[in-house]
């Protein structure tokens, strides 16, 4: 019977069986693995803060109609805010089971409440002087939004996507104990076996996602304002 000879620095050499932090080799057996946790991450992100900016804004809007509208809902939205993530995923739970859905409903939910705070206050900044000289030359409601006042709020408004996209990615992550987690899904899965090089990848990567996006959400402003550029974002 022949044994195969195996040379005796392998094992060593391997920073898998080392079981080390820093690992090359775990990116490049496991990239199929982690594009697909990123895929599932991004997934979540977006939707999430689509959820937030469709509901969101309508809900901002309808605040300002009258103050305690306005205390109805900043005080609704801040409710939501104070619910532990585990805990709304259990509220979500009965209704959505073990799907990504219940991670885009819950972490959407969080997200409305920063992004409906955001617009409120944008728009509660526009000058009134602005407005009455729109309306002076004949701008009606409509078009008075569209066109003067949302273009004002927009650097509020993108601030608070800004901030609903930073948590949001790092919400996610608690999308694992419904195994929906993205990244999440390797980092406690990761923890629970002691895999370092896969606790300190899916780690970084959620890291540089949070950056990613938070600078593309701040170019995004630019380019929506460019009277604001040379302004401190």
């Amino acid at each position: 019977m022949l044994v195969p000879v195996i040379h005796a620095g392998s094992v060593a050499d391997n920073c898998l069986v080392r079981n080390e932090w820093i690992c090359p080799l775990y990116v490049q057996t496991r990239s199929s693995q982690l594009l697909a946790a990123l895929q599932e991450h991004l997934l979540v992100l977006v939707l999430s803060l689509a959820i937030g900016l469709v509901v969101g804004f309508p809900l901002a809007l309808l605040a300002r109609r009258s103050p305690w509208l306005k205390s109805l809902v900043l005080g609704a939205a801040t409710l939501v805010y104070t619910i532990p993530s585990l805990a709304l995923f259990v509220l979500v739970l009965p209704y959505t089971g073990l799907t990504v859905t219940t991670v885009v409903l819950a972490l959407g939910m969080y997200s409305l409440t920063i992004i409906v705070r955001g617009v409120v206050a944008g728009l509660d900044g526009v000058p009134s002087a602005v407005e009455d000289a729109a309306r002076g030359v004949g701008y009606g409601p409509r078009r008075l939004l569209w066109q003067v006042q949302v273009p004002l709020a927009l650097p509020s408004l993108i601030a608070s996507l800004r901030v609903a996209g930073v948590s949001t990615v790092a919400l996610t992550t608690i999308g694992a104990v419904v195994a929906h987690g993205g990244l999440g899904n390797l980092l406690f899965a990761g923890l629970d076996t002691r895999f370092f090089a896969q606790v300190l990848t899916a780690s970084v990567l959620t890291v540089l996602l949070a950056f990613a996006v938070d600078l593309l959400l701040l170019a995004l402003q630019k380019a929506l304002t460019p009277w604001r550029r040379g302004v401190a974002a």
